[in-house]
């Protein structure tokens, strides 16, 4: 008897849970923000999509040789200057020849593994960068 009463109060509460969510209705989500946060979000994208930042460049000269730094941009510009932006840094008593404007280091690193066969010398270097579109 015992077992029978546990039994049929089991099977009343079990058939209430089956029938708790029998709506077909799919809950709606309204966000409600003011009209100035759409604006900023824009403009933040705006600033980062335009100027200079932080990012990676690869450099594959450095030397106090003006002429071979020279010769090592053209040559590069030669290979790659269509794709790719050379810029020559001058830091006394030193020329420097950095290429590319990379904003992670895995495509600077993946852009050297590229042109390491023509510049053996070259390393990536963080630096400041002209992010382009």
């Amino acid at each position: 008897m015992n077992r029978l009463f546990y039994f049929f109060c089991f099977f009343i509460f079990s058939s209430g849970i089956v029938f708790g969510q029998s709506g077909t209705s799919a809950p709606v989500i309204q966000v409600e923000s003011d009209s100035r946060l759409q604006l900023l979000l824009e403009k933040h994208t705006e600033v980062n999509l335009r100027g200079k930042g932080k990012g990676y460049r690869v450099q594959i000269y450095f030397g106090s040789d003006k002429s071979k730094a020279k010769e090592m941009k053209a040559r590069f510009l030669n290979l790659h200057g269509k794709d790719v932006r050379a810029y020559e840094p001058y830091e006394q008593p030193n020329f420097k020849i950095r290429v590319g404007d990379f904003r992670t280091r895995l495509e600077a690193y993946r852009f050297m593994k590229m042109i390491k066969a023509d510049f053996p010398a070259a390393f990536i270097v963080e630096s400041e960068i002209e992010y382009l579109d």
